[in-house]
């Protein structure tokens, strides 16, 4: 194995961020309350996020036709496909919730491995959330601290690439040898000076990592 790929959801792979989607449609409308005072640095990530799956309120089956209305991006397949000829494993890493991220990816014929926040239903239209990969030593305060998967500091042993577009991606993103940045990520990056590609999509995501890899990387036998 020549690597991994982080690659975040909500915003990323699902370019409409269907957390917030999911949020607008079922829950009162206090959540974008809670959504401004995390955006102010007056709740964490993982409580915010906690109380706004309190609002929710959906059936199992209305979740689930909310779900297949949910596109990811078009070319986030070939972006798969490429990291998998240079021997590099996907995985998905999310602070969304676990249940909308696999039906997703499963819907569009992607088998990865995913680490998100679980989604619990309680009955009726209840659900609350879950938090199996928190980190008390989390910087972000995250419900899933990315860091915590595997994207050691760079070492020469194994490439570590990240792609994302939001805050929850930017500890992570200064621990990577690669990071293919948007939206807050590529802000961040920029106010940091880390080294970074800006990138619009996956279709531009693949060219960027397919030139990177074949002047910074041996393929794999």
């Amino acid at each position: 194995m020549l690597g991994s790929v982080y690659v975040d959801f909500d915003g990323t792979i699902a370019p409409s961020d269907p957390t917030d989607t999911l949020f607008a449609r079922f829950c009162h409308p206090s959540w974008r309350t809670l959504e401004r005072e995390w955006q102010e640095g007056r709740r964490t990530a993982r409580d915010c996020m906690a109380q706004q799956v309190d609002l929710l309120r959906a059936t199992p089956e209305a979740m689930a036709a909310f779900l297949r209305g949910i596109k990811i991006d078009p070319e986030f397949p070939g972006f798969v496909a490429l990291c998998r000829r240079w021997d590099l494993k996907v995985v998905v890493l999310s602070d969304g919730l676990d249940l909308l991220v696999g039906t997703v990816l499963r819907a569009a014929g992607l088998r990865l491995p995913v680490f998100a926040n679980h989604l619990r239903w309680l009955g009726g239209d209840r659900w609350r959330l879950e938090f199996p990969f928190a980190r008390s030593g989390c910087a972000a305060s995250l419900g899933n601290c990315k860091c915590s998967h595997g994207a050691a500091p760079r070492t020469r042993e194994a490439l570590s690439v990240v792609v994302g577009d939001g805050r929850s991606d930017f500890c992570i993103a200064e621990r990577s040898d690669l990071v293919l940045a948007k939206g807050q990520l590529a802000a961040h990056c920029r106010f940091r000076k880390l080294p970074h590609q800006p990138v619009q999509d996956f279709a531009e995501a693949t060219r960027c990592l397919g030139r990177w890899l074949a002047l910074n990387a041996r393929k794999s036998a």
